[in-house]
């Protein structure tokens, strides 16, 4: 009888050990729910990122004043008798 005890409290023992550092278990869980987290919180900034440029998207499509600015602040374009002033600040070196 004392031999069956020991062997049932060895059983018990290896599977409460495979139950929680075995594959599947408590552990490996705790990884798996850190790695979606990470995953969720990426998926999240990407549906920003994406509306933001959605949002771009249809201004472009719909109005001028949109695409004007753009051509304006990417190309340096500019209208007919305007005038483009580029200011440069002063260096700061202090090398001279």
């Amino acid at each position: 009888m004392k031999w069956l005890n020991f062997i049932l409290l060895l059983l018990i023992i290896w599977a409460l050990f495979q139950g929680h550092f075995g594959d599947g278990g408590k552990k490996e869980l705790h990884e798996k729910q850190l790695l979606l987290a990470a995953q969720q919180e990426e998926i999240e900034n990407l549906k920003e990122r994406n509306e933001k440029l959605e949002a771009e998207v249809l201004s472009l499509k719909t109005g001028l004043e949109a695409i004007e600015e753009r051509a304006r602040a990417e190309l340096g374009m500019v209208k007919d008798g305007e005038t483009f002033i580029q200011v440069i600040s002063p260096s700061t070196n202090d090398d001279q």
